[in-house]
């Protein structure tokens, strides 16, 4: 194969995965790293891809990308149905008194499925939903078999949540049973990361508090790494997800004693 052939198909692999490992591609291809180098120096400089650590990713991809909360609830819609209708059956059987809902599309349609059902625990007390997410409050506010704890703190206007220390000192002095968060990345070495400072420390303080720790986290996430770490993968102990993950986060997650659920 011509260099210009592999690059061109490391081009379109880099725009479909949204992430490419080295050496990966130099198994794929039969070359040696050190072509494989080559080929993403050319292709970075003809803008067509950006180099990180260990292989490369979109060009527009950076760690501090971060779209807007109404832009990603039009985003891999179907896959995140998929993972909030799984993620509300371990709900269901959790059994579980006290539950934090973190912020994020993909959380919020687990709220949306909340709504829809009666959430009265057995011995007929309310299930206690906490958020920091101001548009999920709002949809639970109402909801049927519901006691809802809206925890507070500087809104921030990007995702429509309480960030920052206020909001997670509240988180530290609590232990609920179980919490469901999202992500911006999910890498295996690096863990689970978000882009904005502010709000890792929410959801750092979400899971270090919590009893149960379940991942909401759609497979264009796998790979990703995005500014700041809030948890490493030994942090939490449920993924549920659209598609299951590649043989180095596979191995990872396994390492780390993390079940996966896939939607």
């Amino acid at each position: 194969m011509f260099a210009t052939e592999r690059q061109a198909e490391i081009a379109e692999l880099v725009a479909t995965s949204r992430r490419v490992n080295g050496a990966e591609l130099a198994r794929r291809f039969d070359v040696t790293m050190e072509t494989v180098r080559r080929d993403l120096a050319a292709l970075e400089a003809a803008g067509r891809l950006r180099r990180v650590h260990g292989g490369a990713v979109p060009v527009e991809q950076t760690t501090v990308d971060e779209k807007a909360i109404h832009s990603r609830q039009h985003l891999n819609t179907p896959e995140k149905r998929r993972i909030a209708e799984a993620a509300f059956s371990l709900l269901r059987t959790s059994g579980a008194g006290a539950v934090v809902l973190d912020a994020g599309s993909t959380v919020e349609a687990l709220a949306d499925l909340i709504v829809r059902s009666d959430s009265t625990l057995p011995d007929g007390q309310e299930q206690l939903i906490i958020t920091h997410a101001l548009h999920i409050a709002a949809k639970l506010a109402d909801a049927t078999g519901i006691g809802l704890e809206l925890v507070g703190g500087r809104v921030r206007k990007l995702t429509w949540a309480a960030a920052g220390g206020r909001a997670a000192e509240h988180y530290s002095r609590l232990r609920p049973d179980v919490a469901f968060i999202g992500c911006n990345g999910l890498h295996p070495e690096f863990g689970l990361s978000t882009p904005d400072p502010i709000e890792a420390v929410v959801k750092s303080a979400i899971v270090q508090t919590s009893r149960r720790v379940v991942l909401l986290c759609d497979a264009a996430k796998f790979g990703q790494e995005t500014l700041m770490r809030f948890a490493s993968l030994e942090e939490i102990d449920t993924l549920v997800t659209d598609r299951a993950p590649g043989p180095e986060l596979t191995a990872a997650l396994e390492a780390a004693d993390v079940e996966v659920v896939l939607a």
